[in-house]
Order: structure tokens, then sequence, then C-alpha cells
């Protein structure tokens, strides 16, 4: 086990819109993270939080009709709300616009860059997007990640000294980022970094920002503004702890390249690793806020938390776009939950309540090669998901589970524990202790599912009725 603590993060989302599935994807990886260190006995902070000083927010407002307050805290109080609704277990949020120890954050980083020498003013002319928060060089005037028209923008802003850093940060990406993450991170550094932009025109802005301290016509950088959530949001922890983000591949180009540089610049310790997912996507295209759009909150009330959850884990390859609609998650509900954990739950619980009058049966030596097959597959688990979880392959140790539960049903199918006989009370045995297993290794993943099993199966087994009733 590691011995240092985690701080593991979530890019904070615009909140010109509410929350849509995609971002609930990259929160329950992050939330996986975190349990998963916690069941192996490591102290974490798992922060996360809102990005709220953001032109994207004021335009949006004014397209709504409403003032950028208005729309800030409504949409804010939605994502907070995905909190419950996923049973995420963030021990931070931080909101960009009023959070005290953010706006400290953000200043205190800005004041630790200019004592460097690493802030200047100079003039910038070039084509800006807005869905980015980035000047892009771009053919024919349009944002590849946005397919959108790219702004004209001609003023003068506060320009961070990022060439300087260029060692540092080709070998932050050559050690903290995936490997498919980094032929694009690199080929940006063939070109040679130069330094950018960090702040803009606090008028074109309209008026939302931190001001950069002693010159209020400008404001800081969304980007330099929301990547110092991470320091608001691990506190004393930043320097003490394993510092993870997970992040979309949209933005890792943010953290992997600008914000090793600002922290190396702040004399501040840099990310640990960066973990990359990629996009949900609905019939091939990709969700977002503005396109194709798709509400958690409304498949959680469907078909539950830990269903969405699993769909989310379990049916979606965790460093590559995924395809996932109501459909699907309703199938997977149905195959994985159904019809193979909550089958396997009802059987053995059913079988040692009627056999053994609810007494948890002791668990004997294994006999035959059934016995063998279940007793190696149980005990292989936990080291297997450990192994998954570290190369964040959170769909393959999520799969290391249901593949267990695959082997003890095909065990009672074999084994025919209803009978009675020699043998039986210790193939109950096994099947509790499987269960035990399965159920505290599920945490990470389903933590309330995992919860209704080790209470089903203490040292009284209780049959119950269906964790996941077939429809129909």
């Amino acid at each position: 086990m590691n011995p240092r603590p985690l701080f593991v993060s979530n890019a904070i989302p615009y909140v010109n819109a509410r929350p849509h599935l995609g971002f609930a994807l990259e929160t329950v990886f992050a939330d996986v993270i975190a349990r998963h260190a916690r069941l192996r006995g490591r102290p974490v902070c798992f922060a996360g939080g809102t990005d709220e000083n953001s032109l994207k927010n004021a335009l949006a407002a004014e397209q709504a009709g409403v003032s950028t307050a208005e729309l800030v805290e409504r949409n804010a109080a939605a994502f907070q709300a995905l909190g419950p609704a996923l049973d995420l277990s963030q021990d931070v949020f931080v909101r960009t616009s009023v959070d005290p120890r953010h706006r400290e954050s953000a200043l205190e980083l800005w004041r630790r860059c200019e004592r460097r020498g690493d802030l200047y003013r100079a003039r910038y002319r070039g084509l800006y997007c807005v869905g980015c928060e980035a000047f892009r060089d771009a053919e024919e005037g349009r944002c590849p990640e946005h397919d959108a028209p790219l702004e004209p923008i001609d003023e003068e802003n506060w320009f961070f000294r990022l060439s300087r850093y260029e060692s540092v940060v080709r070998a932050c990406i050559e050690r903290i980022t995936p490997s498919f993450a980094r032929a694009e991170l690199l080929s940006l550094l063939d070109r040679g970094l130069r330094d950018v932009s960090v702040s803009r025109d606090a008028r074109r802005a309209r008026g939302t920002g931190i001001p950069v301290p002693g010159d209020p016509g400008q404001v800081i950088y969304v980007w330099f503004d929301a990547l110092a959530v991470y320091l608001a949001g691990a506190g004393d922890r930043w320097a003490s702890s394993e510092r993870v983000h997970v992040v979309g591949k949209g933005v890792v180009r943010f953290h992997a390249a600008l914000w090793p540089a600002i922290l190396a610049s702040a004399g501040l310790p840099l990310p640990d690793r960066i973990l990359v997912h990629g996009y949900l996507t609905v019939d091939g295209k990709k969700i977002s806020k503005s396109g194709v759009s798709v509400d958690p909150f409304a498949l959680v009330d469907r078909f539950g938390t830990d269903a969405v959850r699993h769909a989310l884990v379990r049916h979606v390859s965790t460093t590559r776009d995924g395809d996932l609609d109501a459909q699907r998650i309703e199938a997977a509900r149905t195959a994985d939950l159904a019809n193979g954990l909550g089958n396997l739950i009802g059987r053995v619980t059913k079988l040692v309540d009627q056999g053994c009058d609810g007494r948890a049966p002791v668990l004997g030596e294994a006999a035959d090669e059934h016995d063998h097959e279940l007793v190696a597959a149980v005990r292989a688990l936990p080291p297997r998901i450990d192994a998954a979880v570290d190369r964040f392959a959170l769909d393959a140790a999520s799969a290391a589970i249901f593949e267990v539960v695959g082997v003890a049903n095909r065990y009672v199918d074999r084994t025919t524990p209803w009978v009675a006989g020699r043998g039986r009370e210790s193939r109950l045995g096994l099947l509790v202790h499987a269960l035990r297993i399965v159920a505290h290794e599920l945490t990470p993943f389903l933590p309330a599912t995992a919860a209704a099993i080790s209470a089903r199966v203490g040292e009284r087994v209780r049959h119950g009725p269906p964790l996941f009733p077939r429809n129909g």
C-alpha cells in the first residue's frame, strides 16, 4: 500500500448549463479512485467544485435573460446536488466565485509567479474560442474541439513565461501522463512552447473573474484561476499527498503543460499523476452541455444511483470514448445486477435461511475442483482490482468483480447446495464468504449495494426482497 495520503480531484466544470452525463462519468471515476484508496487504508482528500469565473457563464446568462449571479447560483446548486445523487464521497467542494479559500489560492499563485519574474504585460492579437476559454491556432477560423467560429481578439494582457519551463513540462508529460495522451502533448513541445496570456480585459470578461493584483482593469484568466482550485481544495495537504487529477482528454493540455509550469514558477510541488478518460457519446456524438445532453438526474430517478454508476464504470471504457444511453443502462442493470449479482444474493441467502436457519456456515476446506475454482477466484480478486485501479482501468476492475459473481453462480449450479447431504454447509459457507469479499471489493464502485449485501451476509444471514427487481 502507498503510505502517502491521496489527494484526488476531477476537473471543475463551467456552470453555463446544468450537469450532463459526461461530467457525471468523470466524477464517478474520481470517486472510485478515492473510495478504493480509503478501502485500502489510505487517508484521502477528494475535491470537486465549480468553475464560475468564466465568460461562458456570463454569455449564457445574457442569452437566458438573467443576471450572471443568478445563473451561476442556480447551476452551481445543480452540480452540488450531483454529489448525493451519484453517492459521491467528496470531502471538499469549492465554488470559485464565492469561496474565499479559492480567491486567496488564486491570488497567492499569481503573486508567487509575479515574484519569480514570470508575469509581464504585452499585446495579444489572435483567435479566441469561448468554448475552450483559450486562444487557438486553427485553420479557417474554427475551433477543432467545439467546431465553432473563433473570435478575433486584440488587447493587452498579462502573459506567463511558459517558454521558460519547457524542460519541466516535457519531463512532467513523460512522467505523469498516460502513454496514449503523450504524443499530441509532446508534438506541442516540438513546435516550441510560447508564453501564454493569463489575464483578460475586465470589460470583455463582463466583470466576471478575480481582478489582477494592482491592475483592476484585468481579471485573472479562467484557466489560471480554475487550476488554483486544486490548491484551495487540498490546502495544507497539497505538499504531503500523492496528487492525482482525473480529467477528460479535451483539457489534458492545460493540466499537463500549463499547470505544472505555473506550479514550478510558484515553487510548489507538481502533480504526481494525470488520469485521462475519453468522451462519453450517444450514437457516436459527444455529450456536452451545448450539444447532445443527457440528464444524469433523470437516469438516477429511473434506474437508481448504483445502476447508473455501474453502467458508467463497467460498460464505458475508462480511457477511450464510449457510447451510453438509457437502453444500455437498462441492459446492464438487468444482466449484471439483477440476473447476476442479485440472483446470487437471493439464491445464497435463501439457501442459508432454509438450510441453516439463517446461521452463517463456517468456511471449510476446499474439497473438489469446483471449490478450488471459486476459492482461487475470490482470493485473486483484491490484487486484480488493485492492479486495474492503479493503471486507471476501472472498467477492468469492475469486470473482475462480476467475473467472480459469474463463477459463484456457476458454483451454485454445479454443486446443488439445496440438496441436503455431506458438504452442503461447507459449500454454503464458501458462498457466503465469496459474497462478503464481493461486497467489500464492490464498495468503491457501488457503495449502497455493497452495504446492502454486507447487511445480508453478516453473522446472521438474512434473506430479503431482491436488491434489483426485474422489470415486468
